[in-house]
């Protein structure tokens, strides 16, 4: 079976919150078909009538997102091609900041490259003490593009400095949490639920207009990221057509 059609992405609208959960059994590693599922549901629970508050988690255990498919990334053939997948990222994160509700992030474990960048964009991330994080591209020959101004506005420039020149070094959850990507680290994803719901029904008391204002300054600046995430991606899909990408891409999945 082509595992790049394998996965979903799912959308639950109950009592005011909408839950968007997805999963693909390669470590939840997101191909093109599910960034775009993704995107779709951001879209929709942030014009859902009755939503208050966006939370965005993934399926199974100690693995929150492993990033890009590098089934598809040894598949590219061209930069169109390679431009198009990345863009799928940057959908992703656009749509997160353009949606007019508070997203709270659920990190049940390990994140890498894109799912980093999943947890920049969120308004309010919460984790376990398992939750690693590393932004891995330059090991394999790309660059941290796409994701970099989601994960440089979160954490600053010298922490995203570290992560993307460091490619294959795992920061701790609690590095991440000192550095702002996190907001709370607990022991135990059960610890992490009981948590979260009682944040999420804090927040559904509060006010929606004064969210979404307060959610525009929060974004102030990057009125400009259509533009720069469409150009970034253009950027990476020249790269992972390199020889050093396609060799690295190649020795990463044993081949």
């Amino acid at each position: 079976m082509d595992r790049t059609r394998q996965g979903n992405v799912s959308l639950d609208h109950n009592n005011g919150i909408s839950t968007i959960t997805f999963y693909h059994p390669a470590h939840n590693s997101l191909p093109g078909n599910l960034l775009s599922q993704l995107t779709q549901a951001i879209v929709e629970a942030g014009t859902h009538p009755e939503t208050k508050v966006v939370v965005l988690k993934s399926s199974g255990d100690r693995t929150f997102c492993a990033g890009a498919s590098f089934d598809e990334l040894s598949a590219i053939g061209n930069p169109e091609q390679g431009k198009r997948f990345f863009l799928g990222f940057a959908n992703v994160i656009n749509a997160m900041r353009k949606c007019p509700k508070f997203i709270v992030g659920r990190v049940q474990g390990k994140a890498v490259g894109g799912g980093v960048g999943l947890a920049a964009a969120v308004d309010y991330c919460m984790a376990t003490k398992w939750a690693s994080v590393k932004l891995s591209e330059l090991a394999v020959g790309i660059g941290p593009f796409v994701v970099g101004p989601a994960v440089q506005r979160k954490i600053g420039l010298s922490a995203f400095s570290q992560m993307s020149i460091n490619a294959k070094a795992w920061q701790t959850a609690a590095w991440a949490k000192e550095k702002g990507l996190f907001t709370e680290v607990f022991e135990t994803a059960e610890q992490l639920d009981a948590y979260l719901e009682h944040f999420i029904e804090t927040l559904k008391t509060y006010n929606p207009e004064a969210m979404k204002k307060l959610k525009e300054i929060f974004w102030e600046g990057s009125e400009n990221w259509d533009e720069l995430l469409d150009k970034r991606a253009a950027v990476s899909g020249e790269l992972v057509l390199s020889d050093f990408a396609k060799e690295a891409i190649a020795a990463f999945k044993g081949t």
